[in-house]
C-alpha cells in the first residue's frame, strides 16, 4: 500500500519538506484537513472541518463532555424554571477575549452577558445569513439581566435545548471586532478559546498558538492548554494524508478511508503488526446512522409495499457487510434509526438477517400484485457504491431485481429533498446529542423540502408521541418514549438502516490526552506530546 502512494510524495514535499528526519517538537500538534476550511467564524461552523477549527478558538455558555453530558463553560452554573421555559445562566467573570488592538490600552476585555446577547442576535440576523439560525427556532427571547446573568426563554419546553447550546454556532464573539471586520471576521477570528489564530494561508496552512490567558484549568489546577501550537495542512486527499501520518509528519488521522483501511487494519479491525509500536487506535460510537430511504409518496408499487420494504431489511447480512467493506469498523444496525450510544436506542427495534423470510415476502408480493419481475432502484454517490452493490447482490437472491444508480452528491441532495428519488442512500449525523434529532426525520410537519422528513413518513400516533416528548423532562421517561417512537417507525419500514458509524482515530504513540466522543468533536486543550 505504501509503495502505491509514492506518487503523493511530490505533493507532500511542498507542504512538509522532504527532510526524512521527523520533527519531534513536543509542543506542536499537527494534523491535515483534506476537506479544507471555509470559515473561522463560529456562526458558519456547519461542516466538521470548520467545527474542529473553531472549537479551538471559541467557547459558548456550555460544553459537552465525552459522555455527552452538558458541562459548564463560560456559564459556571444555570437554573431552569419550573415550567421548563426559562434558562438563567450565571457567567464566569474571568473569561477574556483574545488580545486585539481594537480593545484599546489593555488589548482585551472580559466577556459579559451582553456579548452573548449580541452573539445570539447575530446568529438570527438575516443579513448575516448564518446556517445555524435554526438553533434558535425554539427560543422566544433572550436578555441581559446584568453583566454576569444571561437569560433565555423558550416558546415551548425543549429538554434537548442545553445540548443545542453546545454547538459552535452559539459561541460568544466580541461586537467591536466583528463590526470592524464585517464578513472578513471569517479570517480574523477573535474568541475566548484555548488557542488563537497565528496565521492562515488558505488552502496551504493554518496555525494556532496557545492562549496564555485561557480560563479553564486541569484537574490539578494547572493551566490549559498544554500544547504551544496547532499546525493544520490541507493535502486534498486521504491517501496522501495517510502517507504523511505513516511517515510521522502529522500526529493524527481521523476516520477509515478505503484507500488505506487494509494497510493499517486487519479484516477484523485490529491494528496490523507493523503499526503496533508507533500508532495508537481509539474507537467509539459515532452519532451517525447510515441508511437507505424509501420515498413513501412514490407511485411505484414496490416502494409502496411494506412487504418489499421489509424484504430489503431482512435480505442482507449487516455484520458481514461491515467486515467485508469496513474491516469491522462500524456497528451493524440491528436496532432502529436511533444509533447506539444515545438514550432511546433499542437493539430489538430493528431487523435480523432472515433470507428465507425475505424470499417469502417477495414471493407474496408477486402473488398479490401479479408483478412477475419486481424491481427497485437505489440512488447513491460513488463513495457508497460498494455498500449498495453488496446489498444489490444479496437482495437479488430473494427474487427482487435491484438496480444501482450513481449520481453526484449535489444531485442526490437536491433530488431527495424534492421527492425525485424512489430509494436513496443517506446518513444522519446528530446536530445535537438527543434522539429527538433523529426522530424529527419522521414527524409529518417536517416533510422535505421544508424539513428533514425525506421519506414523507406520516403516522398520527408517531406525531402525537413526538409532540408529547417535548413535555417530558425526566431523561429515563423520555428515552422510553423515544424507543417507542423508533419501534413504530421501523415497523412501517420507511428506511433500511445499514450501520451506526464509529469514530476511529489514529495517533502517534507520543500523543496522549486525545479523547473520543460520539459527536466526533476534536478537543485539543488537554492533549500532550512527549
Amino acid at each position: 500500500m505504501i509503495n502505491s502512494l509514492k506518487w503523493f510524495l511530490i505533493t507532500a514535499c511542498f507542504l512538509f519538506g522532504c527532510n526524512p528526519k521527523v520533527d519531534n517538537k513536543s509542543d506542536v500538534f499537527r494534523y491535515n484537513e483534506h476537506k479544507n476550511i471555509g470559515s473561522l467564524d463560529p456562526a458558519f461552523s456547519k461542516d466538521l472541518a470548520d467545527i474542529w477549527a473553531t472549537n479551538q478558538l471559541f467557547n459558548g455558555l456550555v460544553q459537552m463532555d465525552e459522555q455527552m453530558t452538558v458541562q459548564p463553560a463560560i456559564a459556571k452554573h444555570w437554573t431552569i424554571s419550573d415550567d421548563a421555559l426559562t434558562y438563567s445562566f450565571t457567567l464566569r467573570n474571568d473569561v477574556w477575549f483574545h488580545k486585539h488592538q481594537l480593545f484599546g490600552n489593555d488589548s482585551t476585555r472580559t466577556v459579559t452577558a451582553s456579548d452573548f446577547e449580541y452573539s445570539l442576535n447575530r446568529l438570527s440576523d438575516k443579513q448575516v445569513a448564518s446556517p445555524g439560525s435554526w438553533v434558535l427556532s425554539k427560543v422566544d427571547h433572550f436578555k441581559t439581566v446584568n453583566d454576569t446573568v444571561f437569560e433565555i426563554t423558550l416558546k415551548q419546553p425543549f429538554p434537548a435545548f442545553l445540548g443545542l447550546l453546545t454547538m459552535k454556532y452559539c459561541s460568544v464573539v466580541p461586537k467591536e471586532i466583528v463590526a470592524h471586520y464585517g464578513s472578513d471576521f471569517r479570517s480574523n477570528p477573535i474568541g475566548t478559546g484555548p488557542f488563537q489564530l497565528k496565521r492562515w494561508e488558505e488552502n496551504l496552512k493554518l496555525v494556532f498558538r496557545r492562549n496564555p490567558d485561557y480560563f479553564e484549568r486541569d484537574e490539578k489546577n494547572g493551566p490549559l492548554p498544554y500544547l504551544e501550537a496547532i499546525a493544520i495542512t490541507f493535502l486534498p486527499d486521504k491517501q496522501s494524508e495517510f502517507l504523511q501520518f505513516a511517515q510521522g509528519n502529522i500526529d493524527f488521522v481521523s476516520g477509515l478511508d478505503a484507500s488505506y483501511k487494509d494497510e493499517i487494519l486487519t479484516a477484523d479491525g485490529a491494528l496490523r503488526s507493523n503499526y503496533e509500536n508507533d500508532v495508537n487506535m481509539i474507537r467509539g460510537p459515532y452519532l451517525n446512522t447510515e441508511y437507505l430511504a424509501f420515498y413513501l409518496d412514490s407511485e411505484v408499487p414496490e416502494i409502496q409495499s411494506e412487504m418489499i420494504r421489509k424484504a430489503v431489511n431482512y435480505g442482507f447480512d449487516r455484520s458481514k457487510m461491515m467486515i467485508y467493506l469496513r474491516n469491522g469498523v462500524g456497528i451493524p444496525a440491528k436496532g432502529g434509526f436511533i444509533p447506539k450510544g444515545l438514550p432511546g436506542y433499542n437493539e430489538s427495534n430493528g431487523f435480523e438477517y432472515q433470507p428465507e423470510t425475505a424470499k417469502n415476502l417477495v414471493a407474496q408480493f408477486k402473488k398479490e400484485t401479479g408483478i412477475k419481475n419486481p424491481q427497485i432502484t437505489i440512488t447513491t454517490t460513488s463513495n457508497y457504491l460498494s455498500f449498495c452493490e453488496y446489498i444489490q447482490r444479496e437482495i437479488q437472491k430473494t427474487g427482487l431485481d435491484v438496480k444501482v444508480d450513481v449520481v453526484p452528491a449535489a444531485t442526490l441532495k437536491d433530488a431527495k429533498a424534492n421527492g425525485k428519488l424512489d430509494m436513496f442512500r443517506a446518513s444522519w449525523i446528530a446536530d445535537y446529542p438527543d434522539a429527538e434529532n433523529y426522530l424529527s426525520l419522521y414527524y409529518s410537519k417536517n416533510f422535505a423540502p421544508n424539513g428533514p422528513n425525506y421519506s414523507h413518513f406520516k403516522d398520527d400516533t408517531f406525531d402525537a408521541l413526538y409532540e408529547q416528548a417535548f413535555t417530558v423532562t425526566n431523561p429515563e421517561d423520555r428515552a422510553t418514549l423515544y424507543s417507542k417512537m423508533d419501534s413504530l417507525v421501523m415497523k412501517k419500514t420507511p428506511v433500511v438502516v445499514m450501520f451506526y458509524d464509529e469514530v476511529i482515530r489514529f495517533t502517534r504513540k507520543n500523543v496522549s490526552g486525545l479523547g473520543i466522543n460520539p459527536t466526533n468533536l476534536l478537543d485539543l486543550k488537554r492533549v500532550k506530546k512527549k
